[in-house]
């Protein structure tokens, strides 16, 4: 994803993803901090984290406010 807009597109979509799966199964804090392989949640927080820290920077970049 190149834009800033895209990264926060994609980020509100997995929450979306993520509030539906909450409201239909429920998420215990082990199925978050540590998903089994191959579960809907297997790379949530790090693909989440990666992509909020690009939002940031490019803000950032934007802004003129960070090297």
């Amino acid at each position: 994803m190149s834009s800033k807009q895209d990264k926060i597109k994609r980020m509100l979509e997995m929450q979306k993803k993520f509030s539906e799966l909450d409201r239909a199964n429920g998420v215990s804090a082990e199925e978050y901090f540590t998903p089994e392989d191959g579960s809907e949640l297997d790379g949530y927080r790090e693909e989440y984290s990666k992509l909020a820290t690009e939002v940031i920077a490019d803000a950032h970049a934007e802004k003129g406010s960070h090297e």
